[in-house]
């Protein structure tokens, strides 16, 4: 099998899978991917073919080719590296394919299940990623530090280097807000001092205590104190 065969054959399959009723009302959602470039595959049905396919020749030929010329072909690419087990080879497949994520959904889907086997091995990797110019390279470390290194692994450093970085673009911002308020709900005793000093930029600020305030994770005395740290 060649590598366009496997391309070829995976993009029928995809639009075979597709839902036009889906594709135009996800496409709201992506705004600055075009319309023409979204099959429209719902995520529980593209998850449940990677599953189907993540062994074959032809997924291990799709995953070298790069870019794509669809967004289903992009978050397909990202739930099947997402299974890969070894450390190092996850790190060069998330090197290869990072720099095309596009948008927030495609980047947030990304959860490779390897990185908790060996956190320590990915740190510097992360490191680089909140030191790139790539939105959706620093997003997917911010996110990485958020689903990894929250509990048991959790420094009161990586909070610190993430509510020190500072950008213009939304989805950096939102990412940098939501990690805030996920800590506020499992890491709150440190969590809350970034708050109390002002560390974050003003909106991404608000909005992790807005985020906080709306999640069941946090108690109701906590949330009726960080309501009284909203910058006005």
């Amino acid at each position: 099998m060649t590598t366009n065969n496997a391309v070829e054959d995976i993009r029928r399959e995809l639009f075979e899978l597709a839902d036009e009723k889906y594709r135009d009302f996800h496409a709201g959602l992506i705004p600055n991917v075009p319309a023409e470039k979204i099959i429209g595959v719902r995520t529980p049905v593209l998850k449940k073919y990677a599953a189907k396919i993540k062994d074959t020749d032809n997924a291990r030929e799709f995953v070298r080719v790069l870019p794509h010329d669809y967004y289903d072909e992009n978050n397909l690419h990202g739930f099947l590296i997402s299974y890969i087990k070894d450390p190092g080879e996850l790190m060069d497949a998330l090197r290869a394919f990072l720099p095309f994520v596009d948008n927030w959904a495609t980047c947030d889907l990304l959860r490779p299940r390897a990185i908790a086997k060996a956190p320590e091995m990915f740190l510097p990797f992360i490191y680089e990623l909140l030191g790139s110019d790539k939105t959706y390279e620093v997003r997917f470390g911010m996110e990485m530090l958020m689903v990894y290194f929250l509990d048991d692994k959790y420094s009161e450093k990586y909070a610190a280097d993430i509510a020190a970085v500072r950008s213009d673009e939304y989805y950096i911002n939102m990412m940098k807000a939501w990690y805030f308020a996920t800590a506020l709900a499992k890491q709150y005793d440190s969590a809350v001092k970034f708050i109390e000093n002002r560390a974050l930029d003003m909106w991404s600020h608000n909005k992790a205590v807005q985020k906080a305030c709306e999640s069941f994770r946090v108690t109701d005395e906590h949330k009726a104190y960080l309501k009284t740290l909203k910058i006005k």
